[in-house]
C-alpha cells in the first residue's frame, strides 16, 4: 500500500527557510497535559501491575502531572520566557481547570491530542472517528476559548482518516508523523494540513522508559540537537521539539537537568522561542504554496 498522506521531498531539494529575524532555529516545548481514566491499563512505569483494577501505582504515578509537575514546570517556563504547547487531553479541560486558566494567562497554545490518553483511535470506523474528533475539538474550543489548530494523536495514533477529518474540522497541522526537522504539506482531501516537527526520540516517555536514561543524559541530547540544528540552520531555518510530561521531566530529580538544558537553548542570540501554532502560521504565510508547487512539479517529472 502506497502512502498517500505525504510525498518524499528530500531535503537538499528544498528551497532555503528563512525563519522570522534570522532565527537559525524555531525551538518550542511540546507540554503533554493528559488525563488517564483508572480502569484501563497506560503508560507504566512497573508493568507489573498494569492489568489491575485499580493500579494506585501507575495511576498514582501518573497522576503526579496534574497535582504537582504541571506547576512546577510553570515556573520554570515563566522563568525563561518560554510558553508551551499544549498536547491537551480533553478531558484535562473538565478534571483540571486550573491548568487550563493559568495556561491561558501566559498565552499557551492548546493543541488537540484526543479525549484521553487510555482512548486509542486506531480502530475506529470513519464515522465514530468523525464524531469522536468533533467531540474533542469542541470541548477544547469551549473550555479554552480557542479552536485547536494543531492535532497530536494519544501515542500518536491515527486512522487513515484521521487527516482528512481534522481538515474537515478546520484544523491545519499534525505532529503524527516525526520525520522532518521542517514543516512540510500534507494532502488532505479538503482544506490545507501541514506536518510540524514534533520528537519521538527527544521526548522523555521514550528516553526515560524506553531507553532507561538518566535526566542528565537526556538533557544533555537536547543541548545536542540544539547544537547540530543551530549550526545546519545558517543554512536553512531548522524546528526543533523537545516533547515532555510533567510526571516524568517534572519530578525533583530530573527536574534541573532540564532547567539546564532549556537555558543553555535561550542564551542564544538567533533563536525564535515560539509555539507549534506561530510556526504553522509562519510557514503557510511564506511557504506553503511553493512547497505544493514543487512537490508537485517533482511529481510530474
Amino acid at each position: 500500500m502506497e502512502n498517500t498522506l505525504y510525498a518524499y521531498w528530500p531535503l537538499i531539494r528544498r528551497p532555503r527557510l528563512e525563519l522570522p529575524n534570522g532565527a537559525r532555529v524555531a525551538f518550542w516545548i511540546g507540554l503533554n497535559i493528559e488525563h488517564y481514566e483508572i480502569d484501563k491499563p497506560s503508560t507504566s512505569i512497573h508493568p507489573g501491575t498494569a492489568s489491575l483494577v485499580p493500579d494506585p501505582l501507575n495511576y498514582g504515578w501518573r497522576d503526579y502531572a496534574p497535582r504537582v509537575g504541571v506547576w512546577r514546570m510553570m515556573d520554570l517556563l515563566d522563568r525563561l520566557g518560554l510558553r508551551a504547547s499544549v498536547l491537551l487531553n480533553a478531558d484535562v479541560c473538565h478534571y483540571y481547570p486550573e491548568i487550563i486558566e493559568e495556561g491561558n494567562k501566559r498565552g499557551w497554545v492548546w493543541l488537540a491530542h484526543g479525549k484521553n490518553n487510555s482512548i486509542l483511535e486506531a480502530n475506529m470506523t470513519e464515522e465514530e472517528e468523525r464524531r469522536y474528533l468533533g467531540e474533542v475539538v469542541t470541548t477544547i474550543r469551549e473550555r479554552t476559548g480557542r479552536q485547536p489548530k494543531g492535532w497530536l494523536g494519544p501515542a500518536l495514533t491515527e486512522t487513515f482518516h484521521t487527516p482528512h477529518l481534522l481538515a474537515e474540522l478546520g484544523l491545519t497541522y499534525l505532529l503524527d508523523w516525526c520525520n522532518d526537522d521542517q514543516p512540510y504539506p500534507l494532502q488532505v482531501r479538503t482544506g490545507r494540513m501541514i506536518s510540524v516537527p514534533y520528537s519521538i526520540e527527544l521526548n522523555d516517555i521514550p528516553a526515560f522508559l524506553g531507553k532507561g536514561l538518566s535526566a542528565e543524559q537526556f538533557g544533555q541530547m537536547i543541548v545536542d540537537a540544539f547544537d547540530q540544528l543551530y549550526a545546519e540552520g545558517a543554512e536553512s531555518g531548522r524546528v526543533l521539539c523537545v516533547a515532555l510530561h510533567p510526571f516524568l521531566i517534572n519530578q525533583p530529580f530530573r527536574h534541573k537537568y532540564l532547567a539546564r538544558a532549556l537555558e543553555h537553548v535561550v542564551r542564544h542570540d538567533r533563536v525564535w522561542l515560539t509555539t507549534s501554532d506561530e510556526i504553522a502560521d509562519w510557514y503557510f504565510a511564506n511557504y506553503y504554496d511553493q512547497a505544493v508547487a514543487a512537490i508537485a512539479a517533482r511529481a510530474g517529472r
